[in-house]
């Protein structure tokens, strides 16, 4: 069939979950039978996140074929259980830089550029492209901040001309909106939902669905209003309250009738075999967990706990593997800098330590500490990208008596040159390498010779050094599958689990299928619950 697609919009202020609604409805349709992709249009100026704090938008995802993109593709990834690309990320910094290349170029024959129709021919042809590259029965378009916002007017009319150019009966779209309750009088106040609804009707784009964000119980004299004051079918109105996961959605959603409601709009028939049991049997079996075992995060974006998003996912689809449930203990590296830190004390309790992905120089000292700590109380270790080469840095000034050992990102001129530039890329997307030793955790983890996980790091291990750290029981145990044979995964033998890899394999977690790194990570801090620190 002709692909359908529905954009969603968010309205009143930005936060709401919409890429968690957009996510559930791919991961309903896709239960249904329906191959679904997902798109994000993020109207920020730059050309991609990868250049961002992470405490402006959060963690940087990482797709298979190297872009760096909005966490939310990782939400959509985790809920399609299947890999996206390039493709599915658009921004308005992407938009005019292809726009002015091809405008210095001589691409446009002399005429004037303007937003109307270059702009808006240029978001509508990244539409037709995923549409023709992967032919999904439905494609799910997040739009990113909220209606009304400056720079978001372009995407919004250009989606209006999308739809009048690809067929009105095949674009569906959907607002979410909150409902805001006036603390005084707990009343749930639905006047802002009713200004998106004109703000978005004004420029062109009416939707035909709402998925209204609550903290409170919304009553049905309510869903009425907001229906004879959008101009909404009731049928077409729906709820989204807080929920102890966001994996419980795609069930509270197909409760309601969402997905009979998108068949409607569309004019397709729905099956009767066809449902979302696999899926409920799993928010089923996550429901009723009750253990905890809990993880020390050892970073320095502790302050947007987005900065790790894909990370805390991972630790939880892994747990939950287990039977178990996550918390996070967040530590800051800086904090562990502190002459005063008692670090015994910050950690105790806890059941392992991971030090996640990083750059630069802030608290990488507080990084060593907690690595030596884990290094020599047996406990638990995992470190990711930055948190491998840290292990290293630690191992080498700690144990082979290397005081000055360093990465040159942080000291070009060190004597110890550990970690340096080969030929001075980022390394980025999905690579292969292997695993040279059958009898290492690497291999006991993956059960395999030849991995592919996803990469984002320009430094690399010094192999020079690799007799010296064997010698001393530090192992080096998967290498790129390419003539520089850079390092992939390291671990200690004489130790419960410590272990760090140079990629970031929480970007190939999903419900269900969680990456072997969570799940030794995970288990062997399960071992260790009971461990008296």
């Amino acid at each position: 069939m002709k692909t359908k697609v529905m954009v969603v919009f968010g309205g009143v202020y930005s936060s709401l979950g919409k890429g968690i609604v957009a996510s559930s409805i791919a991961r309903i349709l896709t239960e249904l039978g329906n191959k679904v992709s997902m798109m994000k249009f993020d109207p920020y100026l730059n050309v991609d996140p990868g250049t961002l704090s992470p405490l402006q938008h959060g963690e940087v995802f990482v797709t298979q074929d190297g872009g760096e993109t909005d966490l939310d593709l990782g939400s959509y990834e985790r809920f399609l259980g299947r890999k996206i690309t390039k493709l599915s990320t658009v921004t308005s910094g992407r938009i005019y830089k292809e726009i002015i290349e091809k405008e210095r170029a001589g691409g446009f024959n002399g005429k004037t550029v303007q937003t109307i129709p270059h702009v808006t021919d240029q978001i509508k042809s990244k539409i037709y492209n995923i549409i023709k590259a992967e032919m999904p029965d439905f494609l799910i378009i997040e739009v990113g901040g909220t209606v009304g916002d400056i720079e978001s007017i372009p995407f919004v009319e250009a989606l209006g001309q999308f739809r009048g150019e690809y067929g009105r009966d095949d674009v569906l779209f959907i607002l979410c909106s909150p409902l805001i309750k006036v603390v005084t009088s707990g009343e749930l106040k639905t006047k802002p939902t009713q200004h998106a609804v004109k703000t978005i009707g004004n420029m062109g784009v009416v939707p035909a669905m709402l998925v209204m964000r609550s903290d409170v119980t919304i009553d049905k004299s309510t869903i009425d209003k907001v229906a004879m004051l959008c101009h909404i079918p009731v049928q077409n109105i729906f709820k989204s309250l807080n929920l102890p996961s966001v994996y419980y959605l795609p069930t509270e959603l197909y409760k309601q009738g969402i997905h009979q409601a998108i068949y409607h709009y569309f004019g397709l028939e729905l099956k009767s075999k066809q449902n979302i049991n696999k899926w409920n049997r799993y928010v089923n079996r996550i429901k009723n967990i009750k253990n905890k075992i809990k993880i020390a995060m050892v970073g320095k974006y502790n302050d947007l706990h987005d900065s790790y998003y894909s990370l805390v996912e991972s630790l939880k689809l892994a747990a939950w593997e287990y039977k178990k449930n996550i918390k996070i203990e967040w530590i800051n590296s800086e904090d562990l800098e502190k002459s005063n830190a008692n670090i015994k004390n910050i950690f105790r309790g806890c059941h392992g330590i991971l030090v996640p992905g990083g750059f630069g120089s802030r608290g990488i000292d507080g990084k060593l500490n907690a690595i030596r700590y884990a290094r020599e109380n047996k406990i638990p270790y995992l470190g990711i990208c930055y948190g491998m080469q840290t292990a290293t840095i630690e191992f080498a000034r700690n144990v082979l008596g290397l005081e000055n050992a360093n990465t040159t990102e942080i000291d070009p001129n060190v004597e110890h040159k550990l970690f340096h530039y080969i030929d001075g890329r980022m390394r980025l997307g999905e690579q292969q390498c292997v695993i040279t030793d059958k009898n290492s955790l690497a291999y006991k983890l993956y059960k395999v010779d030849m991995v592919g996980e996803r990469h984002r790091h320009r430094w690399e291990f010094n192999n020079s050094y690799i007799p010296l750290f064997e010698k001393a029981g530090f192992k080096f145990t998967a290498f790129s599958n390419d003539k520089e044979k850079t390092v992939e995964m390291a671990e200690i033998s004489n130790h419960p689990f410590f272990f760090g890899v140079q990629f970031h394999p929480e970007f190939n977690s999903w419900p269900g299928n969680p990456d072997p790194v969570f799940m030794g990570f995970v288990g062997a801090a399960i071992k260790h619950e009971k461990h008296k620190l």
